[in-house]
Protein backbone atom coordinates (compact mmCIF):
# COMPACT_ATOMS: atom_id res chain seq x y z
CA UNK A 1 0.00 0.00 0.00
CA UNK A 2 1.23 3.25 -0.67
CA UNK A 3 1.46 6.16 1.77
CA UNK A 4 1.65 9.98 1.23
CA UNK A 5 4.15 11.99 2.35
CA UNK A 6 3.40 14.20 5.17
CA UNK A 7 3.18 17.71 3.56
CA UNK A 8 5.34 20.50 5.24
CA UNK A 9 3.09 23.00 7.55
CA UNK A 10 2.50 26.01 5.48
CA UNK A 11 2.01 27.52 9.32
CA UNK A 12 4.54 30.31 10.80
CA UNK A 13 5.37 29.82 14.27
CA UNK A 14 5.16 33.30 16.02
CA UNK A 15 6.78 34.52 19.15
CA UNK A 16 4.92 35.10 21.87
CA UNK A 17 3.22 37.90 23.20
CA UNK A 18 5.83 39.92 25.10
CA UNK A 19 5.10 40.92 28.92
CA UNK A 20 4.73 44.75 28.80
CA UNK A 21 6.08 46.67 31.63
CA UNK A 22 3.95 49.40 30.78
CA UNK A 23 3.21 52.21 34.04
CA UNK A 24 -0.09 53.54 32.87
CA UNK A 25 1.11 56.61 35.26
CA UNK A 26 3.98 57.14 33.40
CA UNK A 27 2.49 56.57 30.56
CA UNK A 28 -0.27 59.71 31.24
CA UNK A 29 2.09 61.88 31.84
CA UNK A 30 3.92 60.92 28.31
CA UNK A 31 0.48 62.04 26.83
CA UNK A 32 0.28 65.48 29.02
CA UNK A 33 3.60 66.27 28.02
CA UNK A 34 2.87 65.87 24.19
CA UNK A 35 -0.39 67.83 24.66
CA UNK A 36 1.42 70.38 26.94
CA UNK A 37 4.17 71.36 23.79
CA UNK A 38 1.87 70.56 20.94
CA UNK A 39 -0.86 73.32 22.30
CA UNK A 40 2.32 75.71 23.42
CA UNK A 41 5.26 75.28 20.75
CA UNK A 42 4.86 75.44 17.31
CA UNK A 43 7.10 73.12 15.67
CA UNK A 44 10.59 74.26 13.67
CA UNK A 45 9.45 73.53 10.26
CA UNK A 46 6.51 75.74 10.63
CA UNK A 47 8.21 78.56 12.45
CA UNK A 48 10.87 78.68 9.82
CA UNK A 49 7.97 79.00 6.99
CA UNK A 50 5.99 81.97 8.66
CA UNK A 51 9.62 83.96 9.28
CA UNK A 52 10.50 83.15 5.37
CA UNK A 53 6.68 84.41 4.67
CA UNK A 54 7.08 87.69 6.66
CA UNK A 55 10.59 88.06 5.00
CA UNK A 56 8.74 88.10 1.74
CA UNK A 57 6.17 90.52 2.34
CA UNK A 58 6.23 94.01 1.46
CA UNK A 59 7.53 96.59 4.34
CA UNK A 60 4.93 98.47 6.04
CA UNK A 61 2.42 95.62 4.81
CA UNK A 62 -0.15 94.38 6.33
CA UNK A 63 0.57 90.88 5.65
CA UNK A 64 3.83 91.63 6.94
CA UNK A 65 2.53 93.01 10.18
CA UNK A 66 0.39 89.87 10.84
CA UNK A 67 2.98 87.47 10.12
CA UNK A 68 5.22 89.71 13.17
CA UNK A 69 2.07 89.67 15.49
CA UNK A 70 1.93 85.78 14.49
CA UNK A 71 5.62 85.19 15.48
CA UNK A 72 5.38 87.57 18.75
CA UNK A 73 2.27 85.41 19.98
CA UNK A 74 4.63 82.22 19.15
CA UNK A 75 7.55 83.25 21.23
CA UNK A 76 4.93 84.23 24.32
CA UNK A 77 3.41 81.12 24.50
CA UNK A 78 6.72 79.41 24.17
CA UNK A 79 7.86 80.97 27.34
CA UNK A 80 5.01 80.88 29.11
CA UNK A 81 3.65 77.74 28.54
CA UNK A 82 0.52 79.34 27.15
CA UNK A 83 -1.52 78.10 24.39
CA UNK A 84 -0.94 79.41 21.14
CA UNK A 85 -4.35 79.81 19.86
CA UNK A 86 -7.29 80.44 22.26
CA UNK A 87 -9.19 77.54 19.75
CA UNK A 88 -7.02 74.70 20.98
CA UNK A 89 -9.01 72.33 18.77
CA UNK A 90 -10.20 68.52 17.77
CA UNK A 91 -7.50 66.04 19.69
CA UNK A 92 -6.69 63.48 17.29
CA UNK A 93 -3.87 61.35 18.07
CA UNK A 94 -2.23 58.78 15.71
CA UNK A 95 -0.63 55.84 17.59
CA UNK A 96 1.53 52.70 16.20
CA UNK A 97 2.37 50.25 19.27
CA UNK A 98 3.92 46.96 19.36
CA UNK A 99 1.29 43.90 20.23
CA UNK A 100 1.81 43.43 23.50
CA UNK A 101 0.29 46.64 24.75
CA UNK A 102 -2.98 46.93 25.35
CA UNK A 103 -5.11 49.73 23.15
CA UNK A 104 -7.74 50.29 25.97
CA UNK A 105 -4.41 51.40 28.53
CA UNK A 106 -3.73 53.21 25.62
CA UNK A 107 -7.47 55.12 25.20
CA UNK A 108 -7.47 55.47 29.02
CA UNK A 109 -4.09 57.62 29.44
CA UNK A 110 -4.69 59.56 26.91
CA UNK A 111 -8.47 60.32 28.04
CA UNK A 112 -6.75 60.93 31.35
CA UNK A 113 -3.97 63.61 30.22
CA UNK A 114 -6.35 65.30 27.95
CA UNK A 115 -9.42 65.80 30.87
CA UNK A 116 -5.97 66.81 33.15
CA UNK A 117 -4.93 69.61 30.34
CA UNK A 118 -7.74 70.75 30.34
CA UNK A 119 -8.06 71.47 33.79
CA UNK A 120 -4.23 72.89 33.83
CA UNK A 121 -5.31 75.60 30.83
CA UNK A 122 -3.55 73.74 27.88
CA UNK A 123 -6.56 72.78 26.20
CA UNK A 124 -9.82 74.89 26.08
CA UNK A 125 -13.25 72.88 27.18
CA UNK A 126 -14.07 72.00 23.52
CA UNK A 127 -16.20 69.40 23.37
CA UNK A 128 -20.58 70.08 22.93
CA UNK A 129 -22.63 67.52 22.86
CA UNK A 130 -24.50 67.97 19.50
CA UNK A 131 -28.20 67.72 20.71
CA UNK A 132 -28.09 69.15 23.79
CA UNK A 133 -25.33 71.56 23.23
CA UNK A 134 -23.93 71.20 26.56
CA UNK A 135 -20.15 71.47 27.24
CA UNK A 136 -18.31 67.96 28.60
CA UNK A 137 -16.02 70.42 30.16
CA UNK A 138 -13.00 67.93 29.89
CA UNK A 139 -12.90 67.49 26.35
CA UNK A 140 -14.24 63.62 26.82
CA UNK A 141 -17.28 62.41 25.51
CA UNK A 142 -18.59 60.40 22.07
CA UNK A 143 -15.78 61.12 19.48
CA UNK A 144 -13.54 62.89 22.08
CA UNK A 145 -10.60 62.49 21.58
CA UNK A 146 -9.98 60.77 18.32
CA UNK A 147 -8.21 57.90 17.78
CA UNK A 148 -6.28 56.52 14.90
CA UNK A 149 -4.59 52.87 15.92
CA UNK A 150 -2.09 50.49 14.25
CA UNK A 151 -0.08 47.62 15.47
CA UNK A 152 3.72 47.98 14.39
CA UNK A 153 6.80 45.80 14.63
CA UNK A 154 8.87 48.50 16.46
CA UNK A 155 9.88 47.66 20.24
CA UNK A 156 8.54 51.17 20.69
CA UNK A 157 5.61 53.93 20.49
CA UNK A 158 5.16 56.30 18.15
CA UNK A 159 2.47 58.90 19.55
CA UNK A 160 1.32 61.97 17.44
CA UNK A 161 -1.21 64.74 18.34
CA UNK A 162 -2.75 67.21 15.61
CA UNK A 163 -4.63 69.83 17.51
CA UNK A 164 -6.97 71.50 14.84
CA UNK A 165 -9.11 74.39 15.43
CA UNK A 166 -12.54 75.15 14.05
CA UNK A 167 -11.92 77.66 12.10
CA UNK A 168 -9.55 76.07 9.40
CA UNK A 169 -11.61 72.84 10.16
CA UNK A 170 -14.73 74.90 8.59
CA UNK A 171 -13.03 75.49 5.22
CA UNK A 172 -11.80 72.37 4.69
CA UNK A 173 -13.71 70.58 1.87
CA UNK A 174 -14.44 67.09 -0.46
CA UNK A 175 -15.17 67.56 -4.82
CA UNK A 176 -16.21 64.82 -6.58
CA UNK A 177 -15.39 64.75 -10.14
CA UNK A 178 -15.91 65.59 -12.46
CA UNK A 179 -17.15 69.19 -11.71
CA UNK A 180 -18.91 71.06 -14.51
CA UNK A 181 -18.97 74.33 -12.70
CA UNK A 182 -14.69 74.08 -12.53
CA UNK A 183 -14.02 72.55 -16.00
CA UNK A 184 -12.33 69.72 -13.93
CA UNK A 185 -11.76 66.50 -15.33
CA UNK A 186 -10.77 63.25 -13.95
CA UNK A 187 -7.19 64.22 -14.40
CA UNK A 188 -4.18 66.17 -11.66
CA UNK A 189 -4.98 69.14 -13.68
CA UNK A 190 -9.10 68.59 -12.55
CA UNK A 191 -7.36 67.95 -8.84
CA UNK A 192 -5.15 71.87 -8.93
CA UNK A 193 -8.38 73.30 -9.81
CA UNK A 194 -10.46 71.79 -6.90
CA UNK A 195 -7.25 72.78 -4.92
CA UNK A 196 -7.22 76.24 -5.96
CA UNK A 197 -11.05 76.23 -5.98
CA UNK A 198 -10.93 75.23 -1.96
CA UNK A 199 -7.73 77.96 -1.36
CA UNK A 200 -9.56 80.71 -2.85
CA UNK A 201 -13.05 80.22 -1.33
CA UNK A 202 -11.58 80.05 2.01
CA UNK A 203 -9.71 83.81 1.70
CA UNK A 204 -8.79 85.15 5.14
CA UNK A 205 -11.74 82.49 6.83
CA UNK A 206 -9.20 79.70 7.95
CA UNK A 207 -6.43 82.11 9.78
CA UNK A 208 -3.88 81.88 7.23
CA UNK A 209 -1.04 81.38 5.78
CA UNK A 210 -2.18 77.52 5.99
CA UNK A 211 -0.76 74.37 5.29
CA UNK A 212 -3.28 72.35 2.38
CA UNK A 213 -3.77 68.51 3.23
CA UNK A 214 -5.18 66.74 0.23
CA UNK A 215 -6.18 62.96 -0.65
CA UNK A 216 -6.86 62.14 -4.15
CA UNK A 217 -9.25 59.32 -4.52
CA UNK A 218 -10.60 56.80 -1.31
CA UNK A 219 -14.50 56.35 -0.57
CA UNK A 220 -15.83 60.02 1.08
CA UNK A 221 -14.53 58.71 4.86
CA UNK A 222 -10.99 57.72 3.79
CA UNK A 223 -10.26 60.32 1.56
CA UNK A 224 -10.86 62.94 4.44
CA UNK A 225 -9.18 61.03 6.84
CA UNK A 226 -6.39 60.74 4.53
CA UNK A 227 -6.10 64.51 3.78
CA UNK A 228 -5.89 65.48 7.28
CA UNK A 229 -2.85 62.64 7.66
CA UNK A 230 -0.80 64.73 5.51
CA UNK A 231 -0.28 67.15 8.33
CA UNK A 232 2.39 64.24 10.00
CA UNK A 233 4.49 65.15 7.41
CA UNK A 234 7.25 67.33 7.67
CA UNK A 235 6.73 70.81 5.83
CA UNK A 236 10.22 70.83 4.06
CA UNK A 237 9.53 67.32 2.28
CA UNK A 238 8.89 65.69 -0.87
CA UNK A 239 6.22 63.46 -1.79
CA UNK A 240 7.40 60.20 -3.15
CA UNK A 241 5.87 60.32 -6.52
CA UNK A 242 6.83 62.42 -8.77
CA UNK A 243 3.63 64.09 -10.48
CA UNK A 244 2.71 64.30 -6.77
CA UNK A 245 5.14 66.30 -5.80
CA UNK A 246 5.49 68.33 -8.79
CA UNK A 247 1.58 69.05 -8.12
CA UNK A 248 2.61 70.34 -4.30
CA UNK A 249 5.09 72.41 -6.12
CA UNK A 250 2.73 74.22 -7.93
CA UNK A 251 0.14 74.43 -5.82
CA UNK A 252 1.99 76.35 -3.40
CA UNK A 253 3.54 78.84 -6.22
CA UNK A 254 -0.12 79.21 -7.60
CA UNK A 255 -1.54 79.58 -4.27
CA UNK A 256 0.25 82.72 -3.22
CA UNK A 257 -0.14 84.71 -6.68
CA UNK A 258 -3.75 84.90 -5.56
CA UNK A 259 -3.11 87.90 -3.11
CA UNK A 260 -5.00 86.74 -0.64
CA UNK A 261 -2.08 87.05 1.99
CA UNK A 262 -1.80 86.27 5.87
CA UNK A 263 -5.10 86.31 7.52
CA UNK A 264 -6.81 87.82 4.20
CA UNK A 265 -5.18 91.19 4.21
CA UNK A 266 -3.49 90.73 0.81
CA UNK A 267 0.31 89.27 0.06
CA UNK A 268 2.62 86.68 -1.18
CA UNK A 269 2.14 84.27 1.73
CA UNK A 270 -1.19 82.69 1.20
CA UNK A 271 0.15 78.72 2.26
CA UNK A 272 3.05 77.97 3.35
CA UNK A 273 2.92 73.93 2.23
CA UNK A 274 0.60 71.51 0.51
CA UNK A 275 0.45 67.91 0.99
CA UNK A 276 -1.38 65.43 -1.45
CA UNK A 277 -1.81 61.65 -0.83
CA UNK A 278 -3.49 59.73 -2.79
CA UNK A 279 -5.51 56.11 -2.58
CA UNK A 280 -7.41 53.63 -4.28
CA UNK A 281 -11.02 54.45 -5.53
CA UNK A 282 -13.71 52.76 -7.12
CA UNK A 283 -14.49 52.87 -11.01
CA UNK A 284 -17.88 54.93 -10.10
CA UNK A 285 -16.28 57.18 -7.76
CA UNK A 286 -13.16 60.54 -7.73
CA UNK A 287 -13.21 62.18 -4.90
CA UNK A 288 -10.54 65.47 -3.84
CA UNK A 289 -10.68 66.35 -0.24
CA UNK A 290 -8.91 68.74 1.36
CA UNK A 291 -8.27 69.73 5.22
CA UNK A 292 -6.80 73.01 5.66
CA UNK A 293 -4.49 73.89 8.89
CA UNK A 294 -4.17 77.33 10.25
CA UNK A 295 -1.07 78.92 10.66
CA UNK A 296 -0.81 77.07 14.29
CA UNK A 297 0.56 74.03 12.86
CA UNK A 298 -0.24 72.23 15.75
CA UNK A 299 1.07 68.61 15.58
CA UNK A 300 3.92 67.26 17.54
CA UNK A 301 4.88 63.39 18.20
CA UNK A 302 7.12 61.32 20.07
CA UNK A 303 9.16 58.09 20.50
CA UNK A 304 7.58 56.36 23.59
CA UNK A 305 9.39 53.23 25.33
CA UNK A 306 7.27 50.22 26.52
CA UNK A 307 7.22 51.75 30.07
CA UNK A 308 5.26 54.49 28.59
CA UNK A 309 8.25 57.48 29.27
CA UNK A 310 9.20 59.90 26.46
CA UNK A 311 12.38 58.96 24.57
CA UNK A 312 12.79 62.01 21.90
CA UNK A 313 10.38 64.31 20.18
CA UNK A 314 9.59 63.60 16.55
CA UNK A 315 9.03 67.58 14.90
CA UNK A 316 12.24 69.80 16.35
CA UNK A 317 10.91 73.20 17.97
CA UNK A 318 12.25 76.60 18.19
CA UNK A 319 12.44 79.82 19.36
CA UNK A 320 10.12 82.58 17.14
CA UNK A 321 13.61 85.07 17.08
CA UNK A 322 11.97 88.10 19.20
CA UNK A 323 10.45 89.11 16.16
CA UNK A 324 8.48 92.68 16.19
CA UNK A 325 5.11 93.22 15.01
CA UNK A 326 6.36 95.68 12.36
CA UNK A 327 8.75 94.99 9.26
CA UNK A 328 12.01 94.32 11.39
CA UNK A 329 12.92 91.80 13.32
CA UNK A 330 14.77 91.70 16.52
CA UNK A 331 17.38 89.66 18.24
CA UNK A 332 16.96 86.30 18.99
CA UNK A 333 15.83 85.60 22.76
CA UNK A 334 16.90 83.50 24.86
CA UNK A 335 14.36 82.53 26.86
CA UNK A 336 14.14 78.61 27.89
CA UNK A 337 10.26 77.56 27.83
CA UNK A 338 7.88 77.06 31.49
CA UNK A 339 7.99 73.65 32.27
CA UNK A 340 4.86 71.69 32.83
CA UNK A 341 2.45 73.42 35.19
CA UNK A 342 2.03 70.31 37.99
CA UNK A 343 -0.65 70.05 40.50
CA UNK A 344 -4.30 68.42 41.32
CA UNK A 345 -6.86 68.17 38.64
CA UNK A 346 -9.91 70.85 39.32
CA UNK A 347 -13.12 70.10 38.45
CA UNK A 348 -14.92 73.66 38.33
CA UNK A 349 -14.13 74.64 34.47
CA UNK A 350 -11.06 76.59 33.89
CA UNK A 351 -10.91 79.74 31.58
CA UNK A 352 -8.26 79.22 28.66
CA UNK A 353 -7.01 81.47 26.58
CA UNK A 354 -4.59 82.42 23.78
CA UNK A 355 -0.67 83.97 24.45
CA UNK A 356 -2.22 86.83 22.60
CA UNK A 357 -5.92 87.56 22.12
CA UNK A 358 -6.78 87.12 18.47
CA UNK A 359 -10.14 86.28 16.25
CA UNK A 360 -11.95 83.69 16.75
CA UNK A 361 -11.18 80.29 15.15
Amino acid sequence: MKTSKKRPSVVRKTKKAGKSNLDPKILEATFLEIIRRTSCELPGDALNAIRAGQKREKPSSLGKYALGVVLENVELARKNSLPLCQDTGTVTFYIKHPHEIDESVLKRAASAATAKATAMGYLRQNSVDSLTGKNSGNNLGPGSPVFYIETWRNPSMDIRLILKGGGCENVGTQYSLPNVGLKAGRDLDGVEKCILDAVFKAQGKGCGPGILGVCIGGDRASSLSMAKKQFLRPLNDTSDNKDLAKLEKAIVKKSNSLDIGPMGFGGETTVLGCKIGALNRLPASYFVSLSYMCWAYRRQGATVGLDGSLKGWLYPTGAAGGTKTGAKSGKATSAKAKPARTGSVKTKPVKTGSAKKGGRR
